[in-house]
C-alpha cells in the first residue's frame, strides 16, 4: 500500500473545517501543531513589535495514494484556499516507508474496497 503525507497550513480557526473535509473524503485521522507561525507574500502587520496575524495549525495526514489528490482539493475548497489569498496552503509529499499503521491498514482496505 502506498501512501501520501497531506501537510495543510491554516489560520487556526479554519481547522475544523479542514479536518472533517479530509475525513469527508477518505482521510483516517490527522494530527494537529497548534500556534505555528508564518508569512506570506506581504509580511504580517505588527503592532508595538506584536504580530497581528492569527495563529495557524499545521495538519498532517497519512493517507492512501490514491485518494490525496480528492483530499486536497477537499481541503482547498472547505479553507477557501484559492478564493481567499493567506487562508492557507496544502501539499502532498511522496512516502517512501511507514511502520506503525497496523491497526489503520484494516480500515483504509476496506474503505477502498467500498470504493471499487
Amino acid at each position: 500500500m502506498k501512501f501520501k503525507m497531506i501537510i495543510a497550513i491554516v489560520q487556526d480557526e479554519k481547522s475544523d473545517l479542514v479536518i472533517n473535509a479530509a475525513r469527508e473524503h477518505g482521510a483516517t485521522g490527522c494530527t494537529v501543531i497548534t500556534s505555528a507561525r508564518g508569512e506570506g507574500l506581504k509580511p504580517a502587520k505588527t503592532f508595538m513589535g506584536l504580530t497581528v496575524e492569527g495563529q495557524r495549525d499545521v495538519i498532517l495526514m497519512l493517507v492512501e495514494t490514491h485518494l490525496s489528490r480528492d483530499i486536497l482539493e477537499s481541503l482547498s475548497k472547505a479553507a477557501r484556499f484559492e478564493e481567499e489569498p493567506g487562508t492557507g496552503i496544502a501539499i502532498a509529499l511522496d512516502i517512501e516507508d511507514v511502520i506503525g499503521l497496523g491497526g489503520q491498514i484494516k480500515t483504509i482496505e476496506q474503505e477502498i474496497e467500498k470504493e471499487l
